[in-house]
C-alpha cells in the first residue's frame, strides 16, 4: 500500500490526539481558585484534576496531594476518571492499529482490502476517543460555570476554567479531524479497489507468450534440420 497524504496526516494527528488526551487526564489543572469580589487572595492559588489537587504559595512552592480514598471521591469524578481512562487506551489501539494498516505485515489474508479496513477502523477509534475526552471535559466545564454564577456558592468555593479542559478541547477537535480523515481515506481506497482490481487480472498475454516461444522453437528446429 502506497503511503497517501490523508492517512499521513491522519495519523500525525491521531498521535498529537493521543498526546492530548494523556496530557488532559494528567494535568490537576481542572478547576482553579477563582478571584472575585472583595476576597482577593492573591497569595495562594488552588489547581483541582482528576487525581490530585495542588496550591501554590507565593512563599511556598508547588505543593500537589493526590486523593486519600478512591471510595471518598464524588461521583461526578469517579465518571470523569473512567472515562478519560477508556479515552487513553482507546487512543493508543487506535494508533497502533493505524500503524499495522501502512506497514506491509505478513499475516492470514493480509491485503490492500484489510490494510484499508484497519485504517478505517483506526479512524472510528479516534473519533470515539474524542466522544469520550469531550464528555467530561464538557460536564466539568458546566459544573464550573454553573457554580461560579450561583450565588448560593461562596465566593471561596468559586472555580474558573483551567487549562486542562482547553487542552482537552483541543485535543477533540484533533482527534476528529484525524479520524475524519482516515474514514476518508478507506472510504475512498475502498472504491478504488472495487473499480480497479477486475480490470487489472488480464492472463491472456500468458497464453500469447506460449504461443511466440512456440513459434521461436518450431523455428529454430525447422532451421536446423
Amino acid at each position: 500500500m502506497a503511503f497517501d497524504p490523508l492517512q499521513i496526516v491522519g495519523l500525525v494527528l491521531g498521535f498529537f490526539g493521543m498526546v492530548g488526551t494523556l496530557a488532559t487526564a494528567l494535568l490537576p489543572q481542572w478547576k482553579v481558585s477563582a478571584f472575585v469580589g472583595s476576597n482577593l487572595i492573591v497569595f495562594e492559588r488552588t489547581w483541582e484534576g482528576l487525581w490530585m489537587n495542588c496550591i501554590r504559595q507565593v512563599t511556598v512552592r508547588l505543593q500537589c496531594k493526590f486523593y486519600n480514598s478512591l471510595l471518598a471521591l464524588p461521583p461526578g469524578l469517579e465518571a470523569a476518571r473512567a472515562l478519560m481512562c477508556v479515552a487513553v487506551a482507546l487512543s493508543l489501539i487506535a494508533l497502533l492499529i493505524g500503524i499495522s494498516g501502512t506497514k506491509k505485515i505478513q499475516c492470514k489474508g493480509s491485503n490492500e482490502r484489510v490494510k484499508t479496513y484497519l485504517l478505517g477502523t483506526s479512524g472510528v477509534l479516534f473519533i470515539l476517543t474524542g466522544i469520550f475526552v469531550l464528555i467530561p471535559v464538557c460536564w466539568t466545564a458546566n459544573i464550573i460555570i454553573r457554580d461560579f454564577y450561583n450565588p448560593a456558592v461562596h465566593v471561596a468555593q468559586k472555580r474558573e476554567l483551567g487549562a486542562a479542559l482547553f487542552l482537552g478541547w483541543a485535543s477533540t477537535a484533533v482527534l476528529f479531524i484525524g479520524g475524519g480523515l482516515l474514514c476518508g481515506f478507506c472510504c475512498c481506497n475502498r472504491k478504488k479497489l472495487k473499480h480497479g482490481h477486475p480490470a487489472a487480472v488480464h492472463p491472456a498475454p500468458q497464453t500469447d507468450k506460449l504461443q511466440q516461444n512456440g513459434t521461436v522453437l518450431s523455428k529454430t528446429s525447422t532451421s536446423y534440420v
